[in-house]
């Protein structure tokens, strides 16, 4: 089979990332310009900001890519681009830029879903192996997904309000945390004992996912023991928080796998990164005998690599091509 060589683009959030990609696992070069120590000031992401320096970015970010890979435009076979889920203003810089190259290089325009992006991170590194069982986990989504081949799947459970990703960054934000939230969360919490009792999510036998709850409590123990004056022990109330909330992750992964059986379980998303989850996600795997995959650090965040590598399949089936109408959706499913 011919090589396909994919310039795929990612501007969804505060990350401005170009990436070559060959056959949707080499990843010839990557490039990727982070906002973080900006948005550090404002203590999380201002969209606004964002999307300017996303356009101040993404031009240098190319020749810088191109330089680094030795590679000419008129080389690649497609242009990928992220065009949801993401903040609006940064998802269409990322969007009209590829336009401009399909259509001066004449190539195909592929339009990705970030988390299945996300997903795709495991091939690049491993195999994905199907059927599958996809546990995808960011700031906007908690997402148990079943794939029996690329991209054919079922959602078996979703966010109900909160993701976990966003109430990490909200419970760091109560515990006065910088940004970005969630990574300095987990270091609190390697440090600290579980010994808060805290409101756990829904106990049902239905697989969807609810932090609203446990957000609240947080929020209002911390409140309730400052009006008090009684000291909070930040490690202790960090390592008591993550516990109840991937101890939710946990359990409804073993139902899904409790009824039927998989070749592989994944964790995807930016959350994925926590350590913690990893571990826990991976003892469940060795108890139901399946395999575990997760990505590398480089790839578990925002990154144009997953882009290109979720593009290829796309490519080869002749899907999501996209006409320069093509537009950007800050909301959207993984799956859609």
């Amino acid at each position: 089979m011919k090589n396909t060589l994919i310039l795929a683009v990612e501007t969804s959030c505060d990350e401005t990332s170009i990436a070559l990609v060959r056959n949707g696992k080499d990843v010839v070069a990557m490039e990727v310009y982070t906002q973080m120590d900006t948005h550090a000031m404002y203590g999380g992401v201002v969209p606004e900001i964002a999307s300017r320096m996303h356009t101040e970015a993404i031009t240098l970010v190319l020749e810088s890519l191109l330089q680094k890979s030795h590679v000419k435009l008129d080389e690649i076979d497609a242009v990928a681009v992220t065009y949801a889920p993401g903040l609006l203003g940064g998802l269409l810089v990322g969007v009209e830029f590829a336009k401009v190259i399909a259509f001066l290089y004449n190539k195909p325009l592929i339009k990705v879903n970030h988390m299945m992006g996300h997903i795709y991170a495991n091939n690049i590194d491993n195999n994905l192996k199907f059927p599958l069982l996809a546990m995808v986990v960011s700031g906007g989504h908690t997402e148990l997904i079943e794939m029996n081949s690329d991209y054919e799947y079922n959602l078996l459970g979703a966010t109900m309000d909160d993701a976990i990703g966003e109430t990490f960054d909200k419970v760091a934000r109560i515990l006065d945390l910088p940004y970005p939230g969630g990574p300095n969360l987990e270091k609190l919490a390697k440090n600290g004992n579980v010994c808060y009792e805290l409101t756990k999510p829904v106990n049902d036998a239905i697989i969807h996912f609810s932090y609203s709850g446990l957000k609240s409590n947080v929020i209002n123990l911390v409140h309730n023991f400052k009006q008090k004056g009684i000291e909070i022990n930040k490690n202790d109330l960090a390592a008591s928080f993550q516990s109840v909330a991937v101890d939710e992750v946990i359990r409804k992964i073993e139902i899904a796998l409790k009824a039927k059986t998989y070749k592989q379980l994944i964790l995807a998303g930016g959350v994925s990164a926590n350590n913690y989850l990893r571990e826990e996600v991976s003892k469940l795997a060795d108890k139901y005998k399946v395999e575990f995959s997760v990505p590398r650090m480089l790839y578990c965040t925002d990154n144009a690599a997953m882009i290109g590598a979720a593009a290829y399949p796309l490519y080869i089936k002749h899907l999501n091509f996209a006409s320069y109408n093509l537009n950007a959706k800050s909301h959207i499913s993984t799956i859609e």
